[in-house]
């Protein structure tokens, strides 16, 4: 993190992402991106034109919601 970001703590810097891409790795392998709308303290996310990418492969989605127990790490584009 940059001095800007001295004292924030990790779901201040999400909570800066809100209405912006982020990218998720999920367990299992995949990736999923999307505009972030909201999360919670548990990492659950409600993303809006969301995609999955899984073995080389993308879907894509209107409305993704991901469950905190399954991410791995989530990062802005």
């Amino acid at each position: 993190m940059g001095n800007d970001d001295s004292g924030k703590r990790p779901l201040d810097v999400l909570d800066t992402a809100k209405g912006d891409r982020v990218i998720a790795k999920l367990k299992g392998g995949k990736t999923v991106s999307g505009n972030l709308k909201a999360f919670d303290l548990h990492l659950n996310m409600w993303l809006e034109d969301a995609s999955v990418n899984e073995d080389g492969g993308q879907t894509d989605y209107g409305k993704l919601i991901i469950r905190g127990d399954n991410v791995i790490l989530v990062s802005p584009e």
